[in-house]
């Protein structure tokens, strides 16, 4: 059989899917304040739910036992907890699903090798990314168990930021595999579009610093941060030395997220004007003109979710918007190199 072939690519795909769909399910975790509800992690029999009244009893009372419940949600009855706990449950499930996609199939096609040795490598890497993925989130979790009733935001981006890779990953190797012939067209040009992924790994991790520091909540009004006052009056210091309210500080936090958002579009609009002198095969043209318009989007629904404070939809669909944004950028990139 074929090496490399079209259910190598499902494969890689369905990964894909899949990363997407546990990101989504994580932004409504973490929009729900859902994501510290199961206390403990037991990797075969926490895949089920508490299947009783009496499982569910014992769920909550361990829940009781941490900070959460005792400095916020010291009010929530049985039902309240349940409510919580499915989204984390699920977060949770589609990340063992994920583990058994990948890895059944993996054993399958080193078997009857359909792996070429760098597509071999190069799983062998998107494995181990998925199992720092899993190693992250624990960690995640581990930090609001202990004195403090959420998550270290730092740990969050962490948890984040390496889903994103990860999905960008499995998608560039999927990549190789459609497209198995590159050229480079002009090293400055791609050296570009490097600079332009790093931003917007960057504003992802500071979209990720907004998610936990609940920064979103504050500063709701555009293009000011407050009705009236310039921008740079508005970010109060809350923290010494200054440098740390920009990484720590909520006012901080979303001035950068901001003004990185403006300069990922001046990187963008420079990417474009560039390319109308150049001569662009139909897959290359394509990517810079879904980059184009998925980061006009993606801005749009930014500066929606600031004005109308963060409502749970809106602030799930402008972290889709960051995967798209993502997807065309990988693809415009992999279009790009040699």
């Amino acid at each position: 059989m074929q090496k490399d072939n079209k259910y190598v690519v499902f494969w890689l795909f369905s990964g894909c899917f899949l990363i997407f769909i546990m990101v989504i399910v994580g932004g409504i975790t973490r929009l729900t304040h859902s994501g510290l509800s199961i206390s403990d992690y037991k990797l075969i029999t926490g895949t089920l739910p508490p299947l009783n009244e009496e499982e569910w009893q014992q769920a909550f009372e361990l829940y009781q036992q941490y900070p959460e419940y005792q400095k916020l949600n010291f009010h929530f009855t049985l039902q309240d907890f349940k409510d919580i706990y499915f989204w984390e449950w699920l977060h949770r499930l589609i990340g063992r699903l994920i583990g058994l996609v990948f890895i059944i199939p993996f054993i399958y096609f080193i078997i009857k090798k359909q792996l070429t040795r760098e597509t071999l490598k190069k799983s062998l890497f998107l494995l181990f990314l998925g199992g720092l993925q899993g190693f992250f989130g624990w960690y995640m979790v581990k930090s609001g168990l202990v004195d403090r009733p959420d998550v270290s935001h730092y740990r969050l981006a962490l948890h984040l930021i390496t889903a994103f890779i990860t999905f960008a990953a499995t998608l560039w190797v999927a990549l190789d595999i459609i497209y198995p012939n590159k050229t480079v067209i002009n090293k400055k040009f791609r050296a570009l579009l490097r600079f332009a992924m790093i931003i917007l790994l960057l504003q992802i991790i500071w979209g990720a610093f907004v998610a936990g520091l609940d920064a979103g909540f504050i500063h709701n009004h555009w293009p000011l941060m407050n009705e009236g006052k310039l921008i740079h009056e508005t970010v109060y210091i809350e923290q010494t030395p200054l440098i740390k309210n920009f990484f720590e500080g909520r006012s901080g936090v979303q001035f950068v997220h901001r003004y990185m958002a403006y300069i990922l579009v001046v990187i963008v609009a420079i990417i474009i004007y560039k390319s109308r002198k150049m001569s662009l095969t139909k897959t290359r043209q394509y990517g810079i003109n879904s980059l184009a318009v998925i980061l006009i989007v993606q801005f749009i629904l930014g500066v929606f979710t600031l004005l109308l404070g963060v409502p749970v939809w809106l602030g799930v669909t402008h972290q889709v918007g960051a995967f798209f944004l993502l997807s065309a950028m990988t693809f415009t990139l992999h279009r790009f190199s040699k």
